[in-house]
C-alpha cells in the first residue's frame, strides 16, 4: 500500500470538469444473521451536489432503505468526519478503520470496518492505463477488505453484526454515460483470499478491466478473466455467475456466485443493480460479497 493513498480519505481538489467525483463505498455481510449493507457517498465538487445510499437487508429482504441522489454538496470528508443525510462516516485510522453511524426513529446502526486486506489501487494493479476505466470512471480506485462489526437497532430490537466486506475509495471524473455496461465481483473468501474484478464495456464497444486478487498475504495482478452470467427475464438482475481467472503466477482459479439479495439504484441515464452473492471457489471454499452490474439507458442488451 502506498502511504500517500491515505490522503484520499480527505478532500482532493479536482479539475474544472463538471463530473469530477470523490466517492466512498462500503459493503458488508454477516452470514450468521444473514444481514448485510450497501453504503455509498458520492461528492460532485463542481456541481455542488452529493448523493448517498444506505441499504440494509436481512434474509434476502430489505430492512431499511434510504437513497438521496441530489443533496447539497459539502466540503466535509471522512478523514475528519462527514455527516450527511443522517449518516456520519469517520476514517478513525485512514484506510484502515472507518466507523459508520446512522440514527433515525426506527433504525440505527454503528458499524466499524477494520482492515483485513489493505487497500490497493486496482487501476494501477491492472496496468491498463489506456482503458476506459482510466478515462471514464476514476484516475484512482482503491479497494480493500475488512472485518465489519457493530450493532443494528431496528424498531427497538438490537442485533450484533460480525461479518466481512469490501470497501473502495475513488477520485476522478465519473462519467456514467461513457459506459454501456459493466459487471463487478467482490468476494471475500473464508481462506483469506479475495478477488476484485470489474469488466466494463464503453459506448464505443471497447472492453476494459480492473482486476486483482488477494492471495492471503498480498494483492497480486490478475492477467486474464473470463466472466459469464445468466440474467433473469427482466434483464438487469443476475441469477448465476461464473468467473475464471489467471493470476500473475499463472495459477488458474474459478468461482461461482448465486444471489442472496438485490437492489436497483438509478443514476439518471444509468442504473446499477447491487447484488449480495454467495461465492464458492472450485475447491469448495465459501465466500460472500458484492456483485454489481451497470446499464446505460435505454438498455437494449450487449
Amino acid at each position: 500500500m502506498n502511504p500517500d493513498h491515505a490522503r484520499y480519505e480527505g478532500f482532493i481538489a479536482g479539475n474544472k470538469e463538471p463530473r469530477w467525483n470523490q466517492s466512498w463505498y462500503y459493503q458488508a455481510y454477516d452470514p450468521v444473521t444473514r444481514t448485510g449493507a450497501f453504503i455509498r457517498i458520492g461528492l460532485l465538487e463542481n456541481q455542488h451536489e452529493a448523493n448517498t445510499w444506505l441499504i440494509v437487508f436481512r434474509d434476502g429482504r430489505p430492512l431499511f432503505t434510504r437513497t438521496n441522489l441530489n443533496l447539497p454538496g459539502t466540503s466535509q470528508r471522512p478523514a475528519d468526519g462527514i455527516t450527511i443525510a443522517g449518516m456520519t462516516i469517520t476514517a478513525e485510522v485512514p484506510l484502515k478503520r472507518t466507523r459508520i453511524q446512522f440514527e433515525s426513529a426506527d433504525f440505527s446502526l454503528n458499524l466499524v470496518w477494520n482492515e483485513l486486506a489493505p487497500m490497493e489501487d486496482c487501476i494501477a494493479m491492472t496496468q491498463d492505463a489506456e482503458g476506459s476505466f482510466a478515462r471514464e470512471v476514476a484516475h484512482i480506485h482503491l479497494e480493500g477488505t475488512s472485518t465489519v462489526t457493530g450493532e443494528l437497532v431496528h424498531r427497538g430490537e438490537s442485533s450484533a453484526f460480525a461479518g466481512t466486506g469490501f470497501r473502495d475509495i475513488a477520485a476522478g471524473v465519473r462519467n456514467w454515460d461513457g459506459l454501456k455496461h459493466y459487471r463487478l465481483a467482490w468476494p471475500v473468501f473464508d481462506n483469506g483470499m479475495a478477488f476484485a474484478g470489474v469488466h466494463g464495456i464503453s459506448t464505443a464497444g471497447q472492453s476494459a478491466w480492473m482486476r486483482m486478487m488477494y492471495d492471503g498475504q498480498r494483492w497480486i495482478r490478475v492477467k486474464h478473466v473470463d466472466d459469464a452470467m445468466i440474467f433473469d427475464d427482466e434483464g438487469f438482475a443476475v441469477t448465476s455467475a461464473k468467473w475464471t481467472f489467471t493470476d500473475e503466477q499463472d495459477r488458474q482459479w474459478g468461482m461461482n456466485g448465486k444471489p442472496l439479495f438485490n437492489w436497483l439504484f438509478p443514476f439518471d441515464t444509468f442504473v446499477l443493480r447491487e447484488q449480495l452473492m454467495e461465492f464458492r471457489l472450485d475447491d469448495g471454499t465459501m465466500g460472500y460479497g458484492l456483485y454489481e452490474t451497470g446499464y446505460r439507458l435505454p438498455w437494449t442488451g450487449l
